[in-house]
């Protein structure tokens, strides 16, 4: 996907994900985050998007905590989610392409980084949000959705932090249905998954061996699903369901 695309569906989800939080009110529950009202998914949004934005303008070139959230009245933290998305979007839209700037996950550059991480972010906290609101979750295009599973994938899983481990090796598909060449096999043991693309026109070892376990459907259930916020019986699952209970108690960011 182009930076272009990743900072379009960042301004529209962050536009929904504030919309739906002013609708369902500060004291909604978030259903993926039990322990979280919608004042306090508000909050950790507006930080991060703060947080990348200074990344951004500033080339920050090493890791720092994102900055604290000041104290608002709950009529006041829309708004300043909105100030706050309102400027991470534009400072994506202006900042040059040879940006240089600290990142923590594979990316052809720092600004495809920042994009793709803050659309990925805000998307999936849309969803909460919308969720929170018992509302129909917007659909999001199967490109978008199939590029988030393979950086949860590639990125996120594939560091000594993912807890997604078995004694045993065992080896996991996953297919999106409607995204072409949205393919990957999960090689899991008690070291970190390593996982490879697998499509069928892939030069890939593993795109024609059986796995333990195959999960299918489409791009954005099985993103929703991976990232804990759908249940995964939308999908079609096939051989040793271990597996997916394994990612849902242990899958967690």
């Amino acid at each position: 996907m182009e930076i272009t695309e990743f900072v379009e569906t960042l301004r529209l989800d962050g536009g929904l994900l504030a919309d739906a939080a002013q609708e369902a009110g500060p004291d909604a529950r978030i259903p993926a985050c039990p322990d979280w009202q919608m004042r306090d998914l508000v909050t950790h949004v507006g930080q991060v998007h703060r947080w990348a934005t200074e990344f951004v303008t500033q080339g920050v070139q090493q890791p720092s905590r994102p900055p604290e959230a000041p104290d608002l009245a709950d009529d006041e933290l829309v708004p300043w989610l909105r100030e706050g998305h309102h400027h991470l979007v534009l400072a994506l839209h202006s900042a040059p392409q040879d940006l240089s700037a600290w990142t923590f996950l594979p990316a052809p550059s720092p600004l495809a980084f920042w994009a793709r991480r803050q659309a990925h972010e805000t998307s999936v906290h849309r969803a909460d949000a919308q969720q929170a609101l018992g509302a129909s979750l917007t659909p999001l295009p199967s490109a978008f959705a199939a590029d988030g599973i393979d950086e949860l994938l590639t990125g996120f899983h594939a560091g000594d932090r993912s807890r997604v481990r078995t004694d045993v090796p065992r080896t996991l598909r996953l297919r999106a249905v409607n995204a072409p060449g949205a393919d990957w096999t999960v090689h899991l043991s008690d070291a970190p998954p390593q996982t490879v693309r697998t499509a069928p026109d892939a030069d890939a070892p593993d795109a024609e061996k059986p796995a333990d376990c195959t999960i299918e459907g489409p791009a954005e259930e099985l993103y929703l699903a991976l990232w804990n916020r759908l249940p995964w019986d939308a999908l079609t699952i096939t051989g040793d369901e271990t597996l997916p209970r394994l990612w849902q108690e242990r899958g967690g960011v």
